[in-house]
């Protein structure tokens, strides 16, 4: 009897120890563990992320790509609307975010960012063939679209409240659904980021032109991830991966893929402008 309690309570030891053992790892170590990142974003914000022919394709698909090679894991993507994104990161149902995110005062007190991937300063879409608007100063009083809870709706009710009348300013669960609003002339225009913007009118130049200069402060994407001990390791190699793609040149060689350009961005963002 004395013998089966004893193997009773070695047994029971080493489950609890092997309980606690796997509650100690890191989001790193769990991650490595199980051979697998798991990474949300959403699906209309070409050219980061997007369908293609039922795919997705895209700067951070590459990236992402790239960044597994050097963690030696797998990427499981997660995909959602933007709204949900970082909610769903807060609720850890994926590691981190690929989104990305515009780096900004409030975002950092509540996230960790990487360094960034690519400049994300706010500029206008508007129709091809609308002459009516040369500078982003002439929306005022117009209808303008910009995504639901993202920064770039943020900066552009801010630079709408400059104007001598205010712009229609109309949120939008995608940005998708705003370039097929402004190609019917529902709006006269969409506030996104500069190279988002930028590869839109690339595909469809007979249907949208940029608005130059950008109206936005400077600002850079990043992706952002929770801000706790748990995921600093995790944060620190993902750092690391992306500053070491930036040095051998494997990022540059993305953007200019994506985005047909490259961009100079910092190593790191710590006082943002916005």
């Amino acid at each position: 009897m004395r013998t089966k309690l004893l193997t009773g309570l070695t047994a029971a030891a080493l489950f609890i120890g092997a309980g606690f053992a796997a509650h100690a790892q890191d989001a790193l170590a769990r991650a490595q563990g199980a051979g697998v990142l798991k990474v949300g974003t959403e699906t209309a914000f070409a050219p980061f992320d997007f369908i293609d022919g039922g795919d997705h394709v895209g700067f951070n698909v590459d990236l992402f790509d790239e960044i597994g090679k050097e963690l030696g894991v797998s990427i499981e993507w997660v995909t959602l609307d933007w709204a949900g994104v970082l909610p769903g990161l807060e609720a850890g149902h994926f590691d981190m975010v690929a989104g990305p995110a515009t780096i900004t005062k409030e975002r950092m007190e509540r996230y960790r960012f990487t360094t960034p991937i690519a400049e994300s300063t706010v500029a206008i879409l508007k129709g091809a063939k609308d002459d009516t608007i040369t500078k982003p100063e002439d929306i005022a009083g117009k209808a303008v679209g910009a995504g639901h809870a993202s920064s770039q709706l943020a900066q552009l009710q801010t630079f709408s409240e400059s104007l001598p009348t205010p712009a229609d300013v109309r949120e939008y669960t995608s940005n998708n659904e705003a370039y097929a609003d402004l190609a019917a002339g529902r709006i006269v225009g969409v506030a996104n980021s500069f190279p988002n913007i930028a590869y839109v009118a690339q595909q469809r130049p007979e249907v949208f032109a940029v608005v130059e200069p950008p109206f936005g402060e400077p600002t850079y994407f990043g992706f952002p991830g929770l801000k706790d001990a748990d995921h600093a390791t995790l944060m620190d190699a993902i750092d690391g991966a992306m500053l070491k793609m930036k040095a051998d040149g494997r990022m540059g060689t993305l953007q200019k893929k994506w985005f047909g350009v490259t961009f100079n961005t910092p190593d790191a963002v710590t006082d943002p402008k916005v």
